[in-house]
């Protein structure tokens, strides 16, 4: 029988119409989703053949691109990672690779002698593969990539300047009300202590009201010996006595340690006790636990907690003008106690004025710049940033970036999932070049 082009397929058990619309419906939903919806549309047909007709629609035809745009996607997160290839000037995805390999990339590039920019993040693998595959195109790092290498890095920064934020801790002076540490070494909580002093202030309560010792005794059921103890004493504190009077506590050496931690806001006994522990603390953990449950159950006045390194990070990386005027303030305070926090300072903002401003050749000035402070974490970026100078001032300078590659990585992640244990790459593949 004769069949009519654009509308029968011999052997078939659809329209073509059907089926294309079926292959549309399998590329948006995938196979069980598809399925479903194809149900309520009045078709039955099932999971398996929605995906075979996807994956069966012929490859598209894409243009020779000028600019691309480069990144990774996972299809097993931490083990298994693939490559999309993106053209910046349309938008859309024309590639899916395997692998992030640098040979696969610059076997693809090596096909397209057409290819002028090639967008990436800072991936030692791509810019291997863009050089070998495209010697002759411009590589750009990615703008936002920049950036958020420089933040991670300013937050090292200050988190290694963590001392220097207690300037922003308000002094409170002690009030009279504040009781004033004990001198004795049993503090109170501790059960010989609180039984000593209880049965000091009976004793000399009933002496008080006029009662004899022998009355004491028979009353409070002591010894007379013990009676003759707590009367003669004029404070509990003096029959705190035996062979620890004279002798330093284990953990005295490391209370400023722990007050330091507590004052910073670690509150945990376990923690702090494995902090201790490298520093030759030879005692045991309940005597840790003890310490800072005195420090708990005291009355003190609730201290002020510096801000954390990533708020005070947060404050250097945002824009002077949009910080608040409690913020404008701290930050000055933090920036005249620290000179190292001044300097990253000023240098994040110069970067920023780099970036904004498109002035990609400061860049080596800037790094020179870096070079001159004491800021490890920034020498370990600039250090970084050297070895790939070129692809980084061109991304400072010119308009392209990876930023539509990130949207269609997200893509993926969304097709992945909605076929995860059900199709491999090719589905995949197909449904990301196809469906966008």
């Amino acid at each position: 029988m004769e069949q009519i082009s654009g509308l029968t397929r011999r052997y078939a058990q659809c329209t073509e119409r059907m089926r294309s619309t079926l292959a549309a419906v399998g590329l948006a939903l995938a196979g069980r989703a598809g399925a479903r919806l194809a149900a309520v549309l009045g078709v039955s047909v099932s999971r398996s053949t929605i995906v075979r007709l996807a994956d069966a629609l012929p490859e598209p035809e894409v243009p020779a691109p000028r600019v691309v745009g480069v990144d990774e996607y996972a299809t097993r997160k931490g083990r298994h990672y693939g490559t999309v290839l993106v053209d910046i000037e349309t938008r859309r995805p024309i590639d899916l690779l395997p692998d992030r390999e640098a040979a696969s990339l610059a076997a693809w590039l090596a096909q397209r002698p057409g290819v002028e920019v090639v967008c990436r993040d800072r991936a030692p693998f791509f810019a291997e593969g863009a050089a070998a595959g495209a010697p002759q195109a411009v590589q750009v790092a990615d703008r936002w990539h920049l950036w958020h290498n420089l933040s991670e890095a300013a937050e090292r920064c200050v988190a290694q300047h963590r001392r220097c934020l207690r300037v922003l801790m308000p002094t409170t002076p002690q009030s009279e009300s504040e009781p004033v540490p004990s001198a004795s070494p049993w503090p109170r909580g501790h059960r010989f202590a609180d039984r000593t002093r209880s049965r000091h202030s009976a004793v000399h309560a009933l002496l008080k009201a006029g009662h004899s010792r022998r009355s004491v005794q028979r009353q409070l059921g002591m010894t007379w010996r013990t009676v003759k103890q707590f009367a003669d004493a004029a404070t509990p504190e003096e029959l705190f006595t035996g062979q620890w009077q004279n002798r330093p506590a284990v953990l005295d050496d490391y209370k400023p340690y722990l007050d330091d931690r507590w004052n910073e806001g670690c509150t945990n006994a376990w923690k702090l006790w494995e902090e201790i522990v490298p520093l030759n603390y030879k005692g045991s953990y309940q005597r840790v636990r003890a310490y800072l449950h005195v420090k708990r159950t005291s009355p003190r006045p609730v201290i002020a907690r510096p801000p954390s390194p990533r708020a005070v990070a947060g404050w250097i990386l945002r824009h002077p003008d949009t910080l608040t005027e409690s913020e404008q303030i701290q930050l000055k305070a933090v920036r005249t106690h620290c000179p190292e926090l001044d300097a990253l300072t000023r240098h994040v903002r110069s970067f920023a004025s780099m970036l904004t401003g498109r002035q990609g050749e400061r860049l080596p000035e800037w790094l020179d710049a870096v070079r001159q402070e004491d800021l490890p974490s920034l020498h370990t970026l600039a250090a970084g940033i050297d070895r790939d100078r070129d692809a980084v001032i061109a991304g400072l300078t010119l308009p392209w970036s990876s930023g539509v590659v990130e949207g269609h990585v997200n893509r993926i992640k969304m097709l992945k999932r909605q076929m995860f244990g059900r199709a491999g790459f090719s589905l995949l593949r197909k449904r990301v070049l196809l469906a966008s």
